[in-house]
């Protein structure tokens, strides 16, 4: 058997009462000829009722019965086995589900004891008398008005519509009014800002979990502790670790917990200028911030500054990286305001409550700027205090009247404790909901940049930074993955590449801006020039707009609006903007607006596809450990969730251009695995001519020589055949054969030669003939 310590490749498998493990081990010989080492599934734990997705597990937690249950789990483990092929798994230990607060037993006892309940330490509840609801648990649930005469009681539980509650012991009697007023928790309305305890960013339907609970991580991990028992997964995946009290603690034990020998992956966002605690006692993340360098890589930066123009032209709003930045300081302060108050407030007491000569407003301001200016999801890892401390002096020499609140904070948090995770939760939390749910809906210079863990500021990179990069990463995280479609993403790694050509033909987008513009009515011009990029990202090539993708661009922008909420949201919906949109992308997508765009679409097919495939190339051979995400090893036109969980055809060819690139990519780290391996190295090749600046060449090797390289190129719309031939591209020594064309090659070699017959040269070291 294979080591299953060095994963060649993952591959991500959505599961749901649909496609559950025996679903799963009916593609396990498509995986397996693919050349996947290990499959990784979303999270396999019991959920909710109806739940698509598994991140919405209930207690006490098991193998979720309608995906197989244990023994279906057994089944897969023995099948994937028969193909060596290893299983990772997808953990939740921030949060659990309580949209039915009935269906959580550890949170339904919570509501019907109170503090009282054995299970009131799991959750992070603020039971204190200043919590707005005087000292009961608020619920968010009540209309606007607050108006509880809906209240009733049956089978004793107190029921407000569909929302069904216990009643605590000997508190029954007089009206449901009466009763609800005797119980632990109070229903409030939805738009109140109150809520009684921490939940997964703004979803009311996800609690947080206390894991710095011993008691606690043992009630959440012991099946994971038997799964481990039986040898029936290679490793996890760490579903948003940074919205745990103590993450670096959280990781320790289950380091303890899966040994040396299984795989650890955080779902961490990095910030652009942001590293991994280099502490952490894991492989690595799941690799958004290597999908953000391989994006960047192929954005040109000359039509970046074209499209910030053409973006202040039709919507008035720069979009460039100065409004970026100052925007996303803004929606920090506002999504802070009007999402976190709770959160916020507990955080001000934590800093605040031991010293009664603390001023609350000025420390409530000054941590409210602190969280807008940090620039990352959390700021208690060793590494980045520095930051912190540093953001502290900046906002202080800007705003004096808040240093002595800010000493207070950076004091308060010097030290592991209540203040510092306060403070990171809280700064997680807006951080997500600010910039990736908000800001990246509200702007549109390049929609493709503007991604998780993007940086649409800073959306191209020199050949430099890339190389750079690479190189560290391949030195100290090896083994991380390198993400290029999650069922995260905004958009498929597809739809972003076509997305990024407009970069290279700004001249081009902006004359069908201005012809779409003139002949049809634009509802809003922000939204539909929003719209307008994605519509170019899945438009069909060679066929018209379908009646099944119009309605999934229809769901794509409501949900797009409502993110955006400048025009329309989710609790205050105007149907008459949201028809006007959906009216403007039917005229869009038809005769004869439709036809400017699939002229548009054609011009830049074949640079298109030359790029799609240099980015998977480079995925797969770059450093990490590549993640192919469920169908993706074809086209892939997919947008937002729920668009990207969409059922997967496996049934397609293997001879699809992006399929066999995927196959003899993986092939080739198969073939040679300590290039890719814990102490596999990388390195730049040089290029030398007029498209120097288009040639992307690097080698990998295992320490001691190169025994792989990669030979492809960026901005392909206007590289000219004569560039290429004048630009020489220096290989390692020896003789290279390309896996693709099975040609040979050695010394000197022009860019034309190596990608003759292909776009992404692969080439290995060829064997030295013994022949006289």
């Amino acid at each position: 058997m294979a080591d299953r310590r060095q994963p060649r490749a993952t591959y991500r498998v959505q599961l749901h009462p649909g496609f559950g493990f025996a679903d799963t081990a009916g593609i396990l010989g498509h995986l397996s000829e693919l050349g996947i080492s290990h499959l990784y599934l979303s999270p396999i734990g019991r959920a909710s009722a109806g739940s698509t997705h598994g991140y919405d597990w209930l207690p006490p937690p098991e193998v979720a019965p309608a995906l197989g249950g244990l023994d279906g789990l057994r089944e897969l483990r023995g099948a994937a086995n028969a193909v060596d092929i290893g299983l990772i798994i997808d953990i939740v230990p921030n949060h659990t589900g309580v949209a039915d607060a009935m269906a959580n037993p550890w949170f339904a006892d919570v509501l019907r004891h109170g503090r009282h309940s054995d299970y009131s330490s799991y959750f992070d509840i603020d039971f204190s008398t200043g919590n707005g609801a005087d000292g009961a648990i608020a619920l968010p649930v009540l209309a606007a008005d607050g108006d509880l005469s809906p209240l009733e009681i049956h089978d004793d539980e107190l029921r407000y519509f569909e929302h069904h509650f216990p009643i605590a012991p000997g508190t029954l009697g007089g009206t449901p009014t009466d009763v609800h007023d005797r119980q632990h928790y109070r229903l409030v309305p939805w738009n109140s800002g109150l809520i009684g305890y921490r939940r997964f960013f703004t979803v009311n339907e996800l609690a947080g979990l206390c894991q710095e609970d011993p008691k606690v991580y043992a009630a959440t991990h012991a099946w994971l502790r038997e799964l481990i028992a039986e040898d029936l997964i290679d490793g996890v995946r760490v579903d948003h670790p940074d919205g745990l009290w103590d993450p670096q603690g959280y990781l320790r034990r289950l380091r303890a917990d899966v040994g040396r020998d299984r795989l650890i992956y955080v779902e961490k966002i990095l910030a652009s200028d942001e590293p991994l605690e280099p502490t952490l006692p894991v492989e690595g993340t799941t690799g958004y911030e290597q999908m953000r360098i391989i994006d960047a890589l192929f954005v040109a930066p000359s039509g970046v500054i074209e499209l910030a123009e053409i973006h202040d032209r039709v919507t008035g709003v720069p979009g460039d990286s100065r409004w970026i930045e100052t925007t996303e300081h803004e929606r920090k302060l506002v999504t802070l305001t009007e999402s976190f108050p709770t959160e916020h407030r507990r955080l001000v007491h934590t800093l605040t409550h031991s010293d009664p000569d603390a001023d609350e407003p000025a420390v409530a301001h000054a941590t409210a700027e602190l969280i807008a200016g940090l620039g990352v999801y959390r700021a208690d890892y060793p590494t980045l205090r520095p930051r912190l401390v540093e953001a502290a002096a900046s906002i202080a020499r800007r705003r004096p009247a808040l240093a002595d609140a800010l000493a207070l904070v950076v004091a308060q948090t010097a030290s592991p404790g209540a203040a510092a995770s306060r403070l990171a939760q809280t700064c997680g939390a807006v951080t997500a909901k600010s910039v990736e749910d908000s800001l990246f809906y509200r702007t549109a210079r390049l929609v493709s940049a503007q991604e998780v863990g993007g940086d649409p500021a800073h959306p191209a990179m020199s050949l430099d930074t890339f190389h750079e990069h690479n190189a560290t990463r391949a030195a100290e995280w090896p083994l991380a993955m390198t993400a290029s479609s999650t069922h995260d993403t905004k958009r498929g790694e597809d739809v972003r590449a076509r997305i990024a050509m407009l970069a290279q033909i700004p001249e081009r987008w902006s004359l069908v801006v201005d012809r779409i513009w003139r002949t049809t009515a634009i509802p809003d011009d922000l939204t539909c020039y929003f719209l307008l990029q994605n519509i170019v990202g899945v438009w069909p090539i060679g066929a018209p707009v379908s009646a099944a993708l119009r309605g999934r661009l229809h769901e794509y922008a409501r949900k797009a609006m409502r993110e955006a909420g400048l025009r329309t949201t989710w609790t205050e919906v105007d149907d008459d903007f949201e028809s006007a949109v959906l009216d403007w992308i039917d005229a869009v997508t038809a005769d004869p607006v439709a036809g400017v765009i699939t002229d548009l679409v054609a011009r830049i097919a074949d640079s298109w596809e030359q790029e799609a495939l240099a980015r998977k190339a480079i995925a797969i051979l770059g450093p990490g450990v590549p993640d192919i995400y469920q169908g993706t090893e074809w086209w892939d036109d997919s947008l937002v969730d729920p668009d990207n969980r969409r059922p997967v055809d496996f049934t397609r060819g293997m001879d699809h251009p992006k399929a066999a690139l995927v196959r003899a990519a993986l092939s080739l780290r198969a073939a040679h695995p300590a290039a890719f391996g814990t102490h596999g190295t990388y390195r730049r090749l040089n290029a030398d001519g007029p498209a120097a600046d288009h040639a992307v060449a690097f080698a990998r090797g295992d320490g001691r020589s190169a025994t792989v390289v990669v030979v492809t190129a960026r901005f392909t719309h206007s590289l000219r055949a004569d560039s290429a031939r004048a630009t020489a591209v220096v290989l390692p020594p020896g003789r290279w054969r390309n896996v693709l064309t099975d040609e040979t090659h050695s010394g000197t070699v022009d860019l034309a030669t190596l990608r003759a017959t292909h776009p992404v040269a692969m080439l290995e070291v060829a064997p030295t003939s013994n022949a006289p």
